[in-house]
């Protein structure tokens, strides 16, 4: 691996290599994020929801699934390839 210096592109030592390869995210902490993302994103939709929800209102049985599907979101397999429901009209 090489680096900048001062415009010059230069060697890594072995301490610098070890340093930015312990520094990088695992696989793990990658797939993670990628959830975190998709659970802000889902619970983003489900607040602009959250009014059809109030106990003085009766909430079709249409919104109630779409709810429930973006609360089961999670429970797919690849966050980038997430099918998300569609809002009924």
């Amino acid at each position: 691996m090489n680096k900048y210096l001062n415009g010059v592109l230069t060697p890594m030592t072995d301490a610098e290599i070890a340093e930015h390869n312990t520094s990088l995210p695992t696989e793990s902490e990658l797939l993670a994020e990628k959830w975190q993302g998709v659970r802000i994103y889902r619970d983003g939709l489900l607040r602009e929801t959250d009014w059809r929800a109030s106990s003085d209102l009766t909430l079709s049985d249409d919104w109630k699934n779409y709810r429930q599907a973006l609360r089961d979101i999670t429970t797919q397999s690849d966050p980038n390839n997430i099918t998300w429901p569609t809002e009924p009209s």
